[in-house]
């Protein structure tokens, strides 16, 4: 127990207080849906989770970090044809919480709506859920995602 709680301490991070906190996890959340929605990049989507990182969704099942950037890759390579569905997600701002997990990140969680249009017709909205997500403070001072749950997906009205 006691090599654990060694090893746990020499891998401990510095999480910053808040305000400063919730400003650098809103952040990095919009940094990760704007590569998600917009930029169709499976590099950068990987540089922004662990080497551990898990997915739960409450639609989808559960995704290890190979599983959610492959099937990422793949949405994009689809998003191609001029007639694709493309998406936008919406952080719903009066919703967001973030959490302070000392020695190692944060917890964010909050609501989103979903938009969707084809090729270039018009945005509808499609949808909402709630989330929250593990964030991992690195050694580089970098956040990733860790942990994720997706879920109360409901389709819109």
């Amino acid at each position: 127990m006691l090599a654990f709680l060694a090893a746990l301490a020499a891998a401990a991070v510095s999480v910053p207080p808040q305000p400063a906190l919730t400003q650098a996890i809103a952040a990095r959340d919009a940094a990760l849906f704007d590569v998600m929605f917009a930029q169709c990049d499976p590099e950068a989507l990987a540089a922004l989770v662990t080497e551990d990182m898990e997915f739960y969704h409450d639609k989808c099942g559960a995704m290890d970090r190979k599983a959610f950037v492959d099937d990422y890759a793949s949405s994009c390579a689809a998003k191609r044809a001029p007639d694709a569905w493309r998406s936008r997600r919406e952080l719903v701002p009066e919703t967001l919480k973030v959490h302070t997990i000392p020695g190692f990140g944060a917890v964010e969680e909050g609501a989103h709506r979903f938009y969707e249009r084809k090729g270039e017709g018009p945005e509808r909205l499609a949808g909402t859920a709630r989330f929250s997500i593990l964030w991992k403070l690195g050694a580089d001072g970098q956040w990733r995602m860790a942990r994720t749950f997706s879920i109360d997906h409901a389709a819109a009205p």
